[in-house]
């Protein structure tokens, strides 16, 4: 077990082996699966393409990006598993999807290689065209769509807190993007003010998964909570997944923490100005980390053992970005504070689906 780096921020060395070990992992097609062996799913994979930017390996970062070129399906989707290059669940999530938006824009930060976001302009322009076509009434996006004899098929009409918070993120990467190349798209940004809207005011709509912490701090990790209100929805439930010295729950009634969920915690407190937690948290989780700089998933505590026996590309992924929120080591670091994204969507009258600049009846309007 290495020791905790002083004052819980890695060092570059460290930030540098961390990456390397989620090199080590990646296959010769360019996937990064969680761990040898095991399915990749393009969100986490991305993420992991991510670290490789910030730990400084472009080459394997862009064949990571090449594989997400050449596994996106026409409609704009991914399979949610492919392992070992065959497909092991044909269907897609929304939020696997859309994250393809945030990871071009983090390499656009950290190389302002422009030609590069001209590459992926399409696939980003396809999966979040797909994205937005599951918006439901509400506001909130459908969570997954079923894939039948290689083609589209039924529609989960429900939508998951933790990924729509996930896709406001991405659809605020995919404006900026828009932007960039000139090509504004306006049905993006009216699809972000009804999310929005719904992760700010309407959240009890959304699917009930509030046994996991990511439902806790996801609205304040993907920006579409902010100010009083995310300082607010973070006290709300600290003390039932925090564990101090550990890191966080992943599941509230499992005596189990894990850093990846962890490190985005970190991620949350840092984007909102509360670096003291954030840095004591990065801190705590260290013991997952091992000599060769890789990440144990988590660890269980009342059996003092690391659980699941493996270490995986996404727990690294998610220390090297929080690693770069703290200390800055990329222009990348902003990635989640936001202030580099599209503004803030404007609130959508949701009975036209209108920009409203008064108050709707019904309606309550952010005040954080």
């Amino acid at each position: 077990m290495s020791p905790v780096p002083a004052q819980g921020v890695l060092t570059r060395a460290q930030v540098e082996q961390t990456a390397a070990s989620i090199e080590a992992m990646q296959e010769g097609s360019g996937a990064i699966p969680w761990s040898p062996g095991e399915h990749a799913d393009v969100w986490n994979h991305l993420e992991a393409a991510m670290a490789l930017m910030v730990g400084g390996r472009r080459e394997a970062a862009e064949r990571a990006f090449a594989w997400v070129r050449t596994t996106q399906r026409d409609d704009g989707s991914w399979p949610m598993k492919i392992v070992a290059g065959q497909v092991e669940d044909h269907s897609a999530e929304s939020n696997m999807s859309a994250y393809v938006a945030v990871a071009v824009w983090h390499h656009w930060l950290v190389t302002g290689d422009q030609a590069f976001v001209g590459a992926m302009w399409p696939t980003v322009r396809r999966a979040l065209d797909l994205v937005v076509s599951l918006q439901l009434p509400f506001g909130g996006i459908a969570w997954s769509q079923e894939w039948r004899d290689g083609a589209p098929a039924a529609v989960n009409e429900e939508a998951l807190l933790a990924g729509s918070s996930s896709i406001y993120h991405s659809l605020r990467a995919g404006v900026a993007i828009a932007g960039l190349m000139g090509e504004p798209q306006p049905a993006w940004e009216v699809a972000g003010g009804r999310l929005g809207h719904a992760l700010r005011e309407h959240r009890d709509l959304f699917l009930d998964k509030s046994t996991f912490s990511m439902d806790w701090y996801y609205p304040v990790l993907g920006g579409a909570v902010r100010g009083a209100a995310a300082h607010a929805l973070l006290a709300e439930r600290w003390d039932t997944f925090v564990e101090p010295g550990l890191g966080i729950r992943c599941v509230s009634t499992n005596p189990w923490v894990t850093g990846a969920e962890t490190c985005e915690l970190v991620l949350a407190l840092e984007a909102v100005g509360d670096r003291e937690r954030a840095l004591q948290l990065f801190a705590d989780m260290q013991h997952l980390r091992t000599d060769a700089g890789s990440y144990w998933t988590g660890y269980v505590w009342p059996d003092e053992v690391n659980w699941p026996a493996e270490q995986t590309t996404y727990t690294a992924a998610a220390v090297v970005l929080a690693a770069d929120a703290l200390s800055d080591i990329t222009p990348g670091a902003d990635i989640m504070r936001g202030t580099t994204l599209a503004p803030d969507f404007p609130e959508v009258d949701l009975r036209c689906g209108c920009a409203s600049e008064e108050p709707v009846a019904g309606v309550a309007r952010r005040t954080a």
